[in-house]
């Protein structure tokens, strides 16, 4: 069960490492760049993070116990546009998260095996993990990628910055020759 525990581990940080790259697009953006809507068919920041926040609270309250598609959740309601300001937001984003990270910090290596109900369909949890594991980053990847659109050359990398491969590859080596 060694291998189960080092997934747990993994997962949970590969989860906060898409939560950090949403923080840190959230801090270069001011209250308007949460409402740029590329077409009226896309969604905007504000948008996918009340939809994040609804999945989030649904799927992971009672996560091993009730199905993930709670009856109190309006799937719906969370695509409307509705005002909001961006420190309201990202509470709604700070909460999903909260909620969602708990309960996998909370989950043990038997648990991987059992059986949960996603709207009455089975799947195990390991595998639930993985489904949140692509619908998260598929997400976290939107909201970067509207930042980047919103703040264009303003925008500050997330991770090596364009044309900064060899400079990023010298940092590292230096820093491994320590």
């Amino acid at each position: 069960m060694q291998l189960a525990q080092g997934f747990l581990e993994d997962i949970i940080k590969t989860f906060k490492a898409y939560k950090n790259f949403g923080d840190k697009t959230f801090e270069q953006l001011e209250e308007k760049d949460f409402f740029y809507q590329p077409s009226s068919e896309s969604n905007n920041i504000a948008i996918i993070i009340q939809h994040m926040h609804g999945n989030m609270l649904s799927r992971w309250t009672n996560f091993l116990t009730e199905d993930g598609e709670k009856e109190w959740r309006k799937r719906d309601a969370e695509f409307e546009h509705t005002i909001h300001t961006k420190k309201s937001l990202i509470n709604l984003w700070n909460e999903g998260w909260q909620c969602f990270i708990n309960t996998l910090e909370s989950l043990k290596e038997e648990d991987l095996l059992k059986t949960i109900t996603i709207r009455t369909e089975p799947i195990l949890v390991y595998n639930a993990l993985l489904r949140q594991l692509s619908h998260y980053s598929y997400h976290v990847g939107q909201i970067v990628y509207l930042g980047t659109v919103t703040k264009n050359k303003e925008w500050k990398s997330l991770s090596i910055p364009k044309g900064g491969s060899h400079a990023y590859l010298e940092t590292v080596k230096q820093s491994q020759n320590k």
